[in-house]
């Protein structure tokens, strides 16, 4: 089977498409659940996601935290479902993000929710499903059936739907224009990878690895690793640049591979001086960047050709790690779409 004839590759290469159509459709659903948000004056929200969902809503704490002003937590499923033991939601606005909207703890979630007269929401890929039919608001990812195991398109149309809700939150027209050019973005860095050979044979015997974010992109690193960790069998563990240097940098030696992912943006600096540092421990540094200088440091330069601000930035900087975790998957066991001991759907409790 050639690469191209994958699942994962199609469905890799359909994101410009399903953001571009994501963004026209669900404008409305978005500004009536921003104004329900409003005249309920929820006081904070709580979001309940699993997997690659999960990654999408750690760029909701930082996104509807930084912008629109909201304590924004991740949900514990398990003291809804085995403690049988839920906290006291209050004026919350619960979302669940789940592609599939099958998986049973994130339902219990909201439907606890509901229990407790909270306003509930769902993102989500299905919207027949029993999660969506837990939400007062549903937002539709639109993405079109997802045969690949590993979740590609969800992910980048869960991100956009976030920031979407965030626009109409902020009714500032800017921000508006910003994210209907996130499309284009994200084909001009698909195809500023196309080609991944000399990437993949440099890091064919790759066996581990940490993935380094902040901010807005600290679930990009996540996202990055459990898409090596899923299509590839690699061990990698993915850290906040912060955190790294308390404790994690100790594994540091020769030859290390690290890959940092580091747009323009309000933690640029901070993460120059780290490539330093992990260039002076002799780690091989991969980058994700459109800055020219932090680029210029890196081992395996990934460049970002059409660079958007640092609030949007997730929806392309996760590109590059997608197609390096394809590549790698295909040169090692040539078929990205089935990877051992996984199943497309997990139902977890």
């Amino acid at each position: 089977m050639l690469l191209e004839e994958t699942y994962t590759y199609r469905e890799i290469h359909e994101q410009p498409q399903v953001l571009a159509r994501l963004l026209e459709r669900e404008r409305p659903a978005a500004q009536a659940l921003a104004a329900a948000l409003r005249q309920r004056q929820v006081d904070y929200v709580l979001i309940a996601a699993r997997g690659t969902s999960d990654n999408a809503a750690r760029y909701a704490q930082y996104l509807w935290g930084a912008v629109n002003g909201y304590v924004v937590a991740l949900a514990t499923p398990s003291l809804f479902t085995i403690y049988h033991a839920p906290p006291r939601l209050g004026n919350a606005l619960v979302v669940g993000i789940s592609q599939s909207g099958k998986s049973p703890d994130i339902i219990a979630v909201l439907a606890e929710a509901r229990r407790q007269g909270a306003l509930t929401a769902v993102i989500t890929n299905a919207v027949n499903s029993e999660l969506a039919r837990q939400g007062d608001f549903v937002l539709d990812l639109g993405a079109g059936e997802e045969r690949a195991v590993a979740a590609t398109k969800t992910y980048t149309a869960e991100l956009a739907a976030i920031a979407l809700l965030s626009c109409c939150l902020a009714e500032d027209g800017t921000r508006w224009e910003a994210l209907r050019a996130v499309p284009d973005a994200v084909a001009a860095t698909l195809s500023a990878h196309a080609d991944m050979t000399q990437v993949t044979r440099r890091y064919y015997a790759m066996r581990h690895c940490v993935v380094l974010g902040r901010g807005y992109n600290y679930g990009s690193a996540f996202e990055i690793a459990l898409k090596l960790k899923e299509l590839t069998y690699t061990v990698v563990e993915p850290y906040s640049s912060a955190d790294f240097l308390h404790g994690p940098l100790a594994v540091i030696e020769a030859g290390f591979p690290v890959l940092v992912v580091a747009p323009s943006g309000l933690t640029l600096n901070e993460l120059r001086h780290l490539v330093q540092m992990l260039r002076e421990r002799g780690a091989e540094v991969l980058a994700i960047s459109d800055d020219a200088e932090l680029l210029s440091l890196a081992h395996t330069p990934l460049p970002l050709p059409q660079p958007l601000p640092e609030w949007l930035s997730p929806l392309t900087c996760v590109l590059p790690g997608q197609l390096l975790a394809m590549h790698l998957a295909y040169a090692r066991h040539g078929n990205p779409d089935q990877p051992r001991g996984l199943r497309k759907v997990t139902e977890t409790m």
